[in-house]
């Protein structure tokens, strides 16, 4: 089953220097019909105004995986950590016992972001942060960029789930595969697709369950982000 959540959907928020969009219940928004996709429990779309962002905050126990769309996102935390992460490139915070952090766009124009939580596997797991370049010319596929597996060519996570980003040209299609238990969400982050024949637009997410493969097909150049979890 293949459930589409429309862009015009989904939770709302905005002040001054955030216009956010809640895929999943989120803060004020709350719809008991989206809680989460198994493992799956935030996938905000933020565009943070420039110069501005989140001032320090905690967190504890959960998966943070945050996808630049457009734009540049500074990370700073209380472990010592700080870094830029770019358009196309991906980090990944370990909530573990507790952390505390600050996200700003430090420039020039608007930063665009997915923000996606993931409940972990354990509870209690050493904090940390990490981030990671990829390549940023589509090649038809989509690439693994954050996964629990152990020894997986990706940011690891203390999750059940694999997390994919990609490019499509219109036209071209690919093809993942779903083992039984799993559920799955896509986002096309720009662009257009069907999937299994089902129209996927813009900024719309797609809720997967009960599907062994999805057959993904490029109306128009696209850019995708899918979660794959228990």
């Amino acid at each position: 089953m293949i459930d589409i959540r429309s862009f015009d959907s989904l939770g709302k928020f905005r002040n001054h220097w955030l216009n956010a969009r809640h895929h999943f219940s989120f803060g004020s928004y709350e719809d008991p019909k989206r809680m989460g996709v198994g493992a799956l429990r935030v996938w905000n779309d933020d565009e943070i105004a420039p110069g501005a962002g989140f001032d320090p905050h905690p967190h504890r126990d959960m998966e943070i995986i945050t996808y630049v769309r457009e734009g540049a996102i500074t990370h700073r935390d209380n472990l010592g950590n700080e870094g830029r992460t770019e358009a196309g490139d991906v980090q990944v915070m370990h909530a573990g016992t507790g952390i505390i952090h600050s996200e700003y766009n430090r420039e020039a124009t608007p930063t665009r972001i997915f923000q996606i939580w993931l409940m972990p596997n354990k509870r209690g797991a050493k904090p940390g942060w990490g981030a990671r370049e990829f390549p940023k010319q589509g090649s038809g596929a989509l690439t693994l960029i954050a996964s629990g597996e152990p020894g997986a060519d990706a940011l690891p996570m203390h999750a059940d789930a694999q997390v994919f980003a990609g490019r499509l040209a219109a036209g071209a299609t690919v093809t993942q595969a779903l083992a039984p238990s799993r559920v799955a969400y896509l986002v096309a982050a720009k662009g257009a697709v069907t999937v299994n024949g089902v129209k996927l637009g813009t900024r719309d997410g797609a809720a997967i369950t009960g599907e062994t493969a999805l057959t993904i097909t490029a109306a128009e150049d696209a850019e995708l982000v899918l979660v794959e979890t228990v």
